[in-house]
């Protein structure tokens, strides 16, 4: 299973097909699914999955693949894989505030703690590019943002860091740019669908 993404690469530079397996990481709540549902949308006017503003809706892996990405003359083929939020500690209380049960809760942050584990064997074995997604209106000097970024450069991976949510009255995503100036920062509005001309741009040049 570890050879798998040396074969793929190897037989994608022979047929010269190269198609990039793009991940989208970020902390919970940071519009990830949003943003692959926009992406998504753009292209085939299908969703990843729901979105909900309480944390880790998105508990599994989600993938579309083939999405076709044009800028200018420039066109790309990814494969889009919707990760759930990375956290250093999840405790089921934290959803109690939302109206569910304990019973509830505890399943919830079960399923959470598993999708954590298996977002970041995909970063380890299966992912060619990341896409890390920050919430302009939070502080971006989080510990888990600071160990994200070092596991992606540490494994050499291309990186485009969203600064999302920029409709929000109090974002300040050039703290985002301050933060990581060793990486290309892309502003928008996933909601809204608000500069991401420059995105598509982006992702074009970097995971080509």
């Amino acid at each position: 299973m570890v050879a798998f993404p040396r074969i793929r690469s190897f037989f994608g530079k022979l047929f010269g097909k190269k198609r990039s397996r793009v991940g989208i990481y970020g902390p919970p709540n940071a519009g990830k699914t949003t943003l692959a549902n926009r992406i998504v949308r753009d292209v085939t006017g299908e969703a990843v999955g729901p979105v909900s503003e309480i944390p880790h809706e998105t508990r599994r892996a989600r993938r579309k693949e083939g999405v076709e990405i044009n800028s200018g003359s420039s066109k790309l083929f990814i494969d889009i894989v919707d990760t759930p939020g990375v956290t250093t500690k999840i405790d089921y209380h934290e959803f109690l505030e939302y109206g569910m049960d304990q019973d509830e809760a505890v399943a919830r942050a079960r399923e959470a703690t598993e999708g954590v584990a298996e977002a970041m064997h995909w970063l380890r074995e299966d992912i060619d590019g990341v896409i890390y997604v920050l919430d302009s209106t939070q502080d971006p000097f989080m510990h888990v943002n600071i160990m994200m970024v070092g596991i992606i450069e540490s494994r050499k991976l291309p990186v485009i860091i969203v600064a999302n949510k920029i409709d929000l009255p109090d974002a300040a995503p050039q703290r985002i740019k301050s933060a990581f100036p060793q990486h290309p920062v892309i502003q928008i509005s996933g909601l809204d669908g608000n500069n991401m001309e420059e995105l598509y741009a982006k992702i074009s040049e970097v995971f080509r």
